[in-house]
């Protein structure tokens, strides 16, 4: 039986470490994790099969947006080369890419909230949550902000 494409995807730091808990499933599917490649994550395609994205952050937002701007473009490269059967993320920029191109063509959007937010929403979070097939919430206090997510505590 042919196993189902998935792109796990997050940009670095909390995010990635938040999804890098689900490695136990990468041998489930035939996956692809994404994330941006900075000097943390260059060794991770000593372990998993991972396509890099360009690092991004807000402290010059000309160049933030320039960057963004490629991230969108590999996105949309990343996508169709792949073509998944599900997006899984923990956000945050390119994460909502690929999930609207899943939506968009529509696959299966998984989207988990991210644990440092116990009461206040992300922005990815309030874009993905419109159309995600299942949103997870890690805090049983974020379900006032999204009353349809799945809560099933932490993950670790």
């Amino acid at each position: 039986m042919k196993k189902k494409k998935v792109i796990f995807v997050a940009g670095v730091g909390g995010h990635l470490t938040e999804l890098l808990q689900l490695d136990s499933l990468f041998k489930e599917y035939d996956y692809t994790l994404i994330t941006e490649k900075t000097e943390v994550t260059k060794d991770l395609k000593n372990k998993y099969n991972v396509k890099y994205f360009f690092y991004n952050n807000k402290k010059n937002y000309i160049k933030y947006l320039f960057i963004n701007g490629f991230n969108l473009i590999n996105s949309i490269i990343a996508y169709i080369k792949i073509r998944p059967d599900v997006v899984v993320t923990t956000g945050p920029n390119t994460g909502v890419y690929l999930c609207q191109l899943a939506h968009i063509f529509k696959k299966k959007v998984i989207f988990i909230e991210t644990y440092a937010n116990v009461t206040n929403s992300t922005k990815s979070g309030r874009i993905v949550y419109k159309f995600a097939d299942h949103f997870v919430v890690q805090w049983e206090s974020l379900k006032k902000e999204y009353p349809k997510a799945l809560y099933f505590g932490g993950i670790n």
